[in-house]
């Protein structure tokens, strides 16, 4: 279950502002959930909890399994959603410096060619004894023609056909729609393994389908518990949607009074991916119609020591989300020496979480202090079964306080005039 802490935030709302709020949250989340608003086709990511494809979760499984047996290299393609959801959750849940397993690597989320030209020397680069190292590749994309994914993903399969030959094709694995697009063309010429990507799913939403499923599985992580961690989630939410009404309506109430960034962080690094999927996750729902909460990321301790000072004194327009766990990922404490040169024995044998913790309570004091209202949003622990929470929470928050603002959360207009004026130069035709 996901605790939402609002104590240093609603006093910079009125409790009448509050409250009118939370039946326009209410309503909203009653258009979620009887699918009446704006978008409801695309409302598959609930579908998809309400009935659980346990075989098709139990056929990732086992083809994860069979993949990280041989594999060295795992190479996930694809841009936005198709990437962002997977890269968090390994993040979060693998260790630092994890040897265990293939190495993931992400590719098709940017157009850099030396980006490219580098992977390729490395991934083609032999073990420290000698073998070729065994590479495996999963592009993910709906359509096949997203050019950043299209163009990593021509130059990847280019090399793994020559370095593999025939075997080349069951090293590959598409996830894409059911039919139709360019992807599923080159599928059917080649023969490749091929997951779908469920039709009522938009991207940002697709991280519950074979789209971050394999490329989890394949990471090791166990992705029934995490399914099924979201799927608790949203049987919770159906009965009790409180945390997210009240969630949804300060946010609307902030950005009503002249908010207009929300900066996302945490005092985790392992939970920074995450920060990104939110980011894209809201960044690409509620930027729509000149409304919207810009969805900045901040890695704290870390940015503190960057941008602290413009969240501590810079223009009052911005709210503050962390994330937040409540146990310690770690039992490391701080080593005891024989002097106090560093100045340092007065943290002797504390564990660094207690003074990570110290540091957050303490920016948290400092920023509500400073003007900014700070939401926290707490996980009991830092595991698969929570993250799925997590996940499921922040999609049904993100619908419920986007239809506050009177716009289609699962729609992506504007991403559109970047592609055209970037075909129109290239000469597409």
């Amino acid at each position: 279950m996901i605790k939402i802490k609002l104590d240093n935030a609603v006093d910079f709302v009125e409790e009448s502002e509050l409250e009118s709020a939370l039946q326009q949250a209410e309503k909203a989340f009653k258009q979620v959930v009887d699918g009446t608003g704006p978008g409801n086709d695309w409302l598959g990511w609930r579908r998809i909890l309400a009935e659980p494809n346990d075989a098709e979760i139990d056929q990732i499984q086992q083809h994860a399994t069979k993949i990280r047996e041989d594999a060295d290299i795992f190479i996930v393609c694809g841009i936005g959603g198709s990437f962002t959801g997977a890269k968090a959750i390994i993040e979060a849940l693998n260790m630092p410096f994890n040897e265990q397993g293939p190495e993931i690597l992400f590719a098709g989320h940017h157009m850099s060619g030396r980006y490219l030209e580098q992977l390729l020397k490395y991934i083609q680069a032999p073990k420290e004894n000698g073998d070729p190292k065994s590479v495996y590749l999963n592009v993910i994309s709906k359509s096949g023609s997203t050019l950043e994914t299209a163009l990593a993903f021509r130059t990847i399969r280019k090399w793994m056909h020559e370095a593999y030959g025939d075997e080349a094709k069951s090293r590959i694995v598409a996830t894409t729609g059911q039919t139709g697009g360019v992807l599923n063309k080159i599928i059917a010429e080649e023969g490749y393994k091929k997951y779908i990507i469920p039709e009522d799913i938009g991207g940002r939403y697709s991280v519950l389908t074979p789209v971050g499923l394999l490329p989890v599985a394949v990471a090791g992580i166990d992705v029934q518990t995490l399914y099924y961690g979201a799927v608790a989630e949203f049987e919770l939410q159906e009965k009790n949607p409180e945390t997210v009404l009240k969630y949804s309506a300060l946010r609307y109430t902030l950005h009503k009074k002249g908010v207009a960034l929300d900066v996302i962080g945490s005092f985790e690094p392992e939970l920074m991916g995450f920060a990104a999927w939110t980011q894209q996750l809201l960044g690409e729902s509620e930027g729509k119609k000149g409304k919207g909460l810009f969805p900045a990321i901040a890695g704290y301790s870390t940015d503190l020591h960057s941008i602290g000072q413009m969240v501590q004194q810079g223009q009052r327009n911005m709210m503050e989300t962390l994330f937040v766990v409540e146990s310690p990922l770690s039992k490391m404490k701080v080593p005891q020496v024989e002097n106090d040169t560093d100045q340092l024995n007065y943290l002797d044998g504390k564990l660094f979480h207690d003074i990570n913790k110290s540091a957050r309570e303490g920016t948290v004091q400092a920023h509500r202090e400073g003007g900014v209202p700070v939401v926290e949003i707490i996980l009991e622990k830092l595991n698969a079964q929570q993250l799925g929470h997590l996940i499921y929470f922040y999609e049904l928050m993100t619908a419920v306080y986007v239809y506050m603002l009177e716009v289609n959360p699962f729609n992506q207009p504007g991403v559109e005039n970047y592609k055209q004026a970037m075909y129109r130069l290239l000469g597409k035709r």
